[in-house]
């Protein structure tokens, strides 16, 4: 071999190499999330604030080091192909091939790839200084833009638009697979989800209704305030002239105590009622939440669109739309889901819309009410009485109890179950009818 030929193979086994080095770059790279990044650099790791800023615009870092990596391959590629040709002519250049693509796919490609999978965080921290480097390369990155423009004029499109390139959806599916693969708990899950969810609840939906607020008339006396309080087992009461549509103020156990104490036990509850904070139905509840927070107040009257008195959300209400339900020595269990014979539920009325179709796996319109009696209401038209149904996508909501004007508790089975049951009942009265 001459001279130049031993120049060539030099050459050859260094760009080889620097393709081993840029799949290890490449892959370590792609595989990096941003988030990790900012976590490592948090902890001081060394390159970690380099690839952190590499990550908010991957793009660019991507763009050059493929280029980068082609001209690599294509050079030595061509290289030995001119020094087989002088060697051994064109069987060697067909030998060179086969050689090539065996050692570069083994050697210079599955073998660092596969390491920088496994050691994605290493390898990136190693390669991140070279990535911001060649990244900033002035030459590099305008033939990079360059190419990218021609490519752009040639092919319809303007490429990929900025972010975000992880959706909504994509976490819950993440959260969905950790679960299965038990690399988290079913409740860290179900507690993402509800994260999610609670960026998108209204005040309205988590809210205690109108109907169910304990309140004192402002003229009582500070003893009888107490004794409702107590009994009810709250902390604080707002409290209200005339009606539930004016209410005045809140007052707290604590204040009310202070001043039975001092011996004012038989003056009105106006002079311990403090502000009432109002917020609208439609308020969202995370802006809500971050009020409560700095403004530090936990307890707040809704109000519809009329500004009249909708009902009452506290600090609890909204906590437990993310952690789920917050239970203390005053409340009462009440019954949930309750799976049926006929194949399907009995469930309270005031049960949201949205734990219904969970719980059946359809989707139920809720755009018009909240819970499922507001539905049902909807449905029929009218107050309904005890075993009055209605069917509905395929399922007969049949009301069970029904409190005042209230409906308390609602059965949901399929029609055809329905349709059974019905039959079955038909048979049994015909029966005790051929026996009479």
């Amino acid at each position: 071999m001459t001279g130049t030929e031993w120049l060539i193979l030099g050459s050859i086994v260094v760009l080889f190499l620097f393709s081993i080095y840029l799949a290890v770059a490449e892959t370590a790279f792609v595989r990096m999330s941003r988030i990790r990044a900012l976590s490592l650099a948090e902890e001081g790791r060394r390159g970690a604030s380099k690839l952190a800023r590499l990550l908010e615009h991957p793009e660019q870092t991507l763009n050059v080091i493929l280029l980068v990596v082609l001209v690599a391959q294509l050079t030595s590629a061509t290289l030995l192909g001119v020094l087989l040709d002088g060697i051994a002519g064109p069987v060697g250049v067909a030998v060179g091939i086969v050689l090539q693509l065996i050692v570069f796919f083994v050697i210079g490609e599955v073998a660092p790839k596969t390491y920088a999978v496994q050691h994605t965080e290493r390898a990136a921290l190693r390669v991140a200084g070279f990535l911001s480097f060649v990244t900033r390369f002035p030459p590099l990155r305008a033939l990079s833009n360059g190419l990218i423009k021609l490519a752009n004029a040639i092919l319809p499109g303007k490429g990929l638009k900025r972010g975000p390139f992880v959706t909504e959806e994509d976490l819950r599916t993440m959260a969905d697979v950790a679960a299965e693969e038990e690399a988290i708990e079913r409740e860290e899950r179900q507690m993402i989800h509800s994260i999610f969810e609670f960026g998108d609840t209204v005040v309205r939906e988590v809210m205690l209704p109108r109907p169910d607020m304990v309140a004192i008339e402002a003229d009582e006396s500070i003893e009888t305030a107490i004794e409702t309080a107590i009994e009810g087992g709250f902390s604080r009461v707002p409290c209200y002239e005339d009606s539930t549509d004016n209410i005045v103020g809140v007052v707290f156990l604590k204040d009310l105590v202070h001043h039975a104490r001092a011996g004012a036990g038989d003056e009105p509850v106006r002079v311990a009622a403090r502000e009432a904070v109002f917020v609208p139905e439609q308020k969202r509840v995370a802006e809500l939440l971050r009020e409560m927070q700095g403004e530090k107040f936990h307890m707040a009257i809704v109000v519809d669109e009329y500004g009249d008195t909708a009902g009452l959300v506290t600090l609890e209400d909204l906590l437990e739309e993310i952690v789920g339900e917050i239970s203390d020595e005053y409340d009462i269990e009440e019954p949930g889901v309750e799976a049926l014979v006929s194949g399907g539920i009995r469930i309270p009325g005031k049960t949201p819309i949205d734990d219904v179709s969970e719980a059946l796996g359809i989707e139920l319109p809720d755009t018009e009410w909240d819970t499922v009696g507001g539905l049902v209401f909807n449905l029929l038209g009218h107050v309904p009485e005890p075993g009055e149904a209605v069917r509905f996508q395929g399922l007969e909501f049949r009301t069970e109890r029904v409190e005042g004007k209230r409906i308390a508790s609602v059965a949901i089975v399929p029609v055809a179950s329905a349709a059974a049951v019905d039959e079955a009942g038909a048979e049994v009265a015909r029966g005790v009818a051929d026996q009479s």
